[in-house]
């Protein structure tokens, strides 16, 4: 299903980076892009929205007062290049607020978190930004100069390598810049558990282990002194018999 966006911003450069950063995801489709909260009034009344990429400093009404008026606003990501909003914004329940200038992989953390939302079942609290993310099917990370879907149940492992981080799935790899603990948060700990300062390993895909490694596909992966205590409680080592 396309999501379809709304962008919101009396900054034109800013627009155009939103844009830039949207082109680069497959399933989503920009409906509108307006200068003020008029124009995206306008909008809203006469076209299907499900996000709203949402500047907070704009003439005559501001971002926090247009969201005040929706009713039954689409879920929204307020951009910003002013801190002192970030209050309004989780008192708005809003999806994510980004400071500008966005980097994309800040950007890409704000769509993941809007696809566990958008995925939550009705009642069940979702955690704030800052916490642990919930559990969802798949994420996006950027590889190749393009953004790529990672379903997580084809992850097998992931290996940090600098400034790196190299993905290993079942049937390929994918390599995206970024480090191995800003992947990990965007993971649930559910799944997928950090072994090593170098290795974060699909639970699921573990198939033996000692307390020095954990078995996958075959090969050994070491357990970091510094992750053994988390990692046993993880695969309930206690219970083994000796």
């Amino acid at each position: 299903m396309t999501i379809r966006c709304l962008i919101v911003d009396d900054e034109p450069l800013a627009i155009k980076v939103i844009r830039s950063y949207i082109d680069e995801l497959g399933g989503f489709e920009i409906v509108a892009e307006c200068k003020n909260a008029i124009e995206a009034n306008n909008v809203l009344l006469s076209t299907c929205v499900d996000l709203i990429f949402l500047d907070i400093n704009m003439p005559k009404i501001s971002g926090v007062e247009f969201l005040k008026t929706l009713n039954n606003p689409p879920k929204t990501i307020f951009t910003t290049a002013h801190k002192e909003y970030a209050l309004d914004g989780f008192d708005l329940d809003v999806v994510d607020y980004l400071m500008k200038p966005i980097s994309m992989e800040r950007f890409l953390r704000a769509i993941n978190r809007y696809h566990r939302l958008s995925n939550a079942s009705p009642g069940v609290p979702v955690q704030s930004p800052v916490t642990q993310p919930m559990d969802n099917d798949f994420i996006y990370v950027k590889g190749n100069r393009k953004m790529v879907k990672l379903v997580l149940s084809d992850v097998v492992l992931i290996e940090g390598l600098n400034e790196y981080v190299k993905i290993h799935l079942t049937d390929k790899y994918v390599v995206s810049k970024m480090s191995l603990s800003s992947l990990q948060d965007k993971l649930p700990s559910k799944r997928f558990i950090r072994i090593h300062r170098s290795f974060i390993v699909a639970l699921d895909k573990i198939e033996a282990f000692s307390a020095a490694n954990v078995e996958i596909v075959g090969k050994c992966y070491p357990i970091g002194r510094n992750y053994k205590e988390s990692v046993m409680k993880a695969l309930d080592f206690n219970q083994i018999e000796s």
